[in-house]
């Protein structure tokens, strides 16, 4: 499979080009135009429709995932992700999984599984909304970032310590505990929550935006206006 990914780092769209029979899965919503000759199945992410719902309620995303596979000759695909930032490719290989935040999956390729059973998922061990999916198989996946893409690779025993809200996503070689940042006052002062340490070897991906952040931006902006209209 080939691809090719367009207009880096802050408008980014990831281009495959698919020989007649291969697949390839992506998030529903996902697609930006595709070839007439490429068919689309849709399916729930799960065999088990209450595993379906329970990755709708908890993980806020769609019951549903779209298998494009090119038919009698080759056909492209363009995906994007909600978020304006960049997209990069991970290289999932049998002993080289990954942990990723779940709003970040865009696609992947077929022998690529997604674990939304893992603990870290269900449990949303990562705090503040931010629930983490289990990425095993051999294959590719594409994630989404807000903003640019800020890649580590830590050496065995090096450690780095990454705000929720900045980490994308992980290799699974590594260990990671979840905690505070600092002490109270840090924490209700210094506009923190909870950070996660991670210790190597492994790759680990940062985004260079804080969506939440952005967000109580934009409020401050909107809030006087609705605050009038609402009198």
């Amino acid at each position: 499979m080939e691809y090719s990914i367009k207009y880096k780092p802050s408008y980014s769209m990831v281009v495959v080009n698919l020989d007649p029979g291969e697949t390839i899965t992506a998030e529903s919503g996902a697609l930006t135009y595709m070839t007439p000759n490429i068919e689309v199945k849709t399916r729930r992410r799960e065999k088990s429709i209450l595993g379906s719902i329970g990755l709708k309620l908890i993980g806020r995303q769609s019951f549903w995932v779209n298998d494009y596979n090119a038919m009698q000759s080759k056909g492209e695909v363009a995906f994007v992700s909600a978020p304006v930032g960049d997209i990069e490719t991970l290289e999932v290989k049998p002993n080289q999984g990954y942990v990723v935040q779940k709003a970040a999956y865009i696609a992947s390729t077929q022998d690529v599984e997604l674990d939304i059973q893992w603990q870290g998922f269900t449990k949303g061990l990562f705090g503040q909304g931010l629930f983490m999916i289990k990425v095993t198989g051999d294959g590719k996946m594409f994630i989404n970032t807000f903003g640019a893409i800020d890649k580590h690779t830590l050496g065995p025993d090096q450690q780095l310590v990454v705000d929720n809200f900045h980490l994308v996503a992980f290799s699974d070689t590594c260990a990671y505990k979840v905690k505070k940042f600092g002490g109270l006052k840090e924490t209700l002062l210094g506009g923190e929550g909870l950070v996660t340490e991670i210790k190597g070897p492994g790759d680990v991906y940062i985004q260079t935006k804080n969506l939440r952040e952005f967000v109580d931006w934009l409020w401050t902006l909107l809030e006087p206006r609705v605050r009038s209209r609402a009198r």
